[in-house]
């Protein structure tokens, strides 16, 4: 049976989100979120297996895109 995802939130020293998302066996796993001291969203994107994959945005202090990046798989082993 696999194991189930756990949530994960990580905040600012000043109490404030930084990072939120979920893991599976202390990796990052799915949809991950970080955030700036203010709030505003600062960069998203997707893990597999603790790997970044797919597309992933960076948002400027504004919170709208300011760039999107393409994540190239890694060749097996």
């Amino acid at each position: 049976m696999a194991p189930k995802p756990k949530k994960f939130t990580q905040l600012h020293k000043d109490g404030s989100l930084w990072a939120t998302g979920q893991t599976v066996n202390d990796s990052p796993e799915g949809y991950w979120e970080w955030f700036r001291k203010d709030g505003t969203k600062m960069r998203s994107g997707h893990f597999d297996n603790g790997e970044q994959v797919g597309e992933w945005t960076t948002y400027d202090k504004n919170g709208d895109v300011y760039k999107v990046t393409r994540i190239k798989t890694k060749k097996p082993k």
